[in-house]
């Protein structure tokens, strides 16, 4: 059974499903991961999601703010035993309610060139690949992309 839960970024199983994101992400980015790292901070983060298979959290995302007309998508994930089901789109699919329930138009966000199964996804879901934004302007390595909710 899987359900989706709304909770903050001090919620407990999302800062557990993060550190695992990071240490994925650390091996991912190598000399890169410093530079990212420093973007991915929780203690902006106000909206979070979880979703739970079988009771267990096995996948997060988040939102927050990035201007009066958009939420940026951060810390997407989902353990690698539960990939391939889905439960990315969910996540997303609540992210981007989420957003517009709070009069948000945009949703945007970042990944990298290491990252192709996100790219696919962002993609996939009718994400738009745009100029990079903010700290990853310039940055080669740095896909941004939009969606319009």
């Amino acid at each position: 059974m899987i359900k989706i839960f709304r909770t903050t970024a001090t919620n407990k199983d999302f800062v557990n499903l993060v550190s695992e994101l990071d240490a994925e992400l650390a091996i991912r980015d190598g000399d890169d991961h410093d530079f990212y790292h420093q973007f991915n901070g929780l203690e902006d983060i106000k909206h979070a999601v979880l979703i739970y298979a079988e009771g267990k959290a096995v996948g997060c995302g988040a939102i927050k703010k990035f201007d009066s007309e958009s939420m940026e998508v951060k810390r997407m994930y989902v353990k690698n035993e539960n990939r391939g089901q889905g439960l990315a789109i969910q996540i997303l699919d609540d992210l981007e309610a989420w957003a517009k329930e709070l009069n948000y138009t945009y949703c945007i966000l970042e990944t990298g060139i290491n990252q192709p199964e996100a790219i696919r996804l962002y993609e996939k879901t009718g994400y738009e690949r745009t100029e990079n934004y903010g700290q990853y302007s310039g940055v080669e390595t740095s896909f941004c992309f939009r969606k319009k909710l």
